[in-house]
């Protein structure tokens, strides 16, 4: 399935034009035909996009240099980051665009473990920031599936969420201080390292979420946290997302802040990962309908490992789990991890897979995928959901397989009809259908249907405002 939205050019790039936004990279760093391939195509191939050129800058300079020559021409602008993005926000659909990839711009400026920050470019990749910040024996905790690729310039673009929320919030709660270049080449210089400052609006987390179409993220102070000590994590078989949720919340009442990570992974999930992810085996001994896999940390070092068991016994006796295994090693609790971390890949062996990035209040988790489950299989007999996700936080990927044997295409064309079932649901019990990948194209049309119209008023005030012009990331969001 690809989508190509419709989105006109007001006019082609003229040659002279396109001269002049090479001369401010260089023409190394200005790419076309061919060498622009990598730039327009995303992660799962939905999204097929066109530009008249790339651009790479190296600071921040040349980003305000490229936004004023691109107001003047009145040439849309489409930052991109990583290029990991899974809703289409960072693809080009205008032949007469520019593309300016931040991933030259990946130096970390600065790292103090006293003041438990860390400044960094909109290139650096995730991974690297949080390797940079565990040599100053310090943890950078934002973690997600795609950190070895993705930046720090698109995790705050889209306000990305990750395994840690659950105990240090999404992306926007990591950021003291952001510089970002406008629509008109100003750049907003509010790089502070302050964690109180009540001077005003705070102008972090208007750009933070905004997926380009607002201002270009150059430059963030991201918060640090102590190192931790000790890690202990265990993979649970249940019953049911009831039991879940009653083993959240006696972990929460018995570990605290300890717990990181609390991960729901169905049945389905592990089958398709006994199916095709090497080297993966079951940690229990027989197969249950739901597992968990819960993560505490402390910069403490001893101690939590008696309080993983403990909680676990506990939650045995009061019935909450059916079996747990307690990962002996850093080999084995990254064995678990790769159980959770490998559902995405091994779902595409098993045909085309209609997602959903959606969340509801953590209470109503088990309501929810108990009423999808049943809206989705009387829909479509034979079809295999396969939810997982961060459930300390509500969110879940409410993923639905095809039936086994049945025409991709086929299933894939029932993506609409599929999406209008679920987001119902989640409508339902006061949820969100983009829980932390954002809108971007794929679920921008759905937005008047569950904004309110007030809400939706004033953020095209505030596009407005930032962007007359409707140059940055035109067609996204809104």
């Amino acid at each position: 399935m690809s989508f190509r939205p419709h989105i006109v050019s007001q006019s082609a790039l003229s040659p002279a034009a396109r001269e002049r936004f090479a001369k401010i990279v260089g023409e190394k760093y200005a790419l076309t035909g061919e060498a622009m391939q990598p730039f327009l195509r995303e992660p799962r191939d939905l999204y097929e996009g066109r530009a008249a050129l790339v651009l790479k800058p190296g600071t921040t300079a040349e980003v305000s240099q490229i936004l004023r020559l691109a107001q003047e021409t009145k040439t849309p602008v489409v930052p991109q980051g990583g290029n990991t993005g899974l809703v289409g926000g960072q693809i080009s659909f205008d032949g007469s665009a520019v593309v300016v990839s931040l991933v030259r711009m990946n130096k970390i400026r600065e790292v103090s473990a006293e003041g438990n920050y860390m400044v960094c470019e909109a290139g650096v990749v995730l991974q690297n920031a949080q390797e940079e910040a565990l040599r100053h024996d310090r943890l950078f905790p934002l973690s997600l599936g795609a950190e070895g690729t993705c930046t720090i310039g698109g995790n705050l673009g889209s306000n990305a969420g990750g395994t840690g929320a659950l105990a240090y919030g999404v992306a926007r709660d990591l950021v003291l201080g952001l510089e970002v270049v406008l629509a008109d080449g100003r750049i907003w210089h509010g790089l502070r390292k302050l964690k109180k400052d009540n001077t005003g609006y705070d102008l972090r987390h208007i750009f933070i979420g905004s997926e380009g179409t607002l201002g270009v993220i150059t430059a963030a102070v991201l918060k640090l946290f102590p190192a931790p000590r000790a890690v202990e994590a265990a993979f649970v078989g249940l019953k049911s997302p009831k039991d879940a949720l009653s083993l959240l919340n006696l972990l929460q009442s018995r570990a605290g802040s300890a717990l990181t990570s609390f991960e729901l992974i169905a049945r389905m999930a592990m089958e398709f990962n006994f199916l095709h992810l090497p080297g993966a085996r079951d940690p229990l001994g027989a197969p249950h309908r739901w597992y968990a896999l819960v993560e505490l940390t402390s910069p403490v070092e001893s101690g939590l490992r008696e309080t993983l068991e403990s909680a676990l016994e506990e939650a045995a006796e009061k019935n909450m789990v059916e079996d747990a295994a307690l990962a002996a090693n850093e080999a084995q609790r990254a064995a678990f991890w790769k159980l959770r971390t490998g559902i995405t890949e091994t779902q595409r062996p098993e045909g085309g897979s209609i997602k959903h990035d959606v969340s509801v209040p953590v209470a109503s988790v088990p309501a929810f995928l108990e009423e999808a489950d049943a809206a989705v299989i009387k829909l479509i007999p034979g079809a295999r959901p396969v939810p997982f996700g961060h459930m300390g936080d509500g969110n879940i990927h409410y993923n639905v397989s095809q039936p086994a044997g049945a025409d991709r295409a086929a299933f894939l064309a029932r993506w609409d009809e599929v999406n209008a079932l679920v987001h119902g649901i989640v409508a339902k019990f006061g949820g969100s259908i983009s829980a932390e990948h954002g809108i971007g194209v794929m679920k921008r049309d759905l937005l008047p249907e569950v904004k309110d119209p007030v809400e939706l008023d004033m953020m095209r005030a505030l596009k407005r405002t930032f962007d007359p012009n409707n140059i940055l990331n035109p067609g996204k969001v809104l």
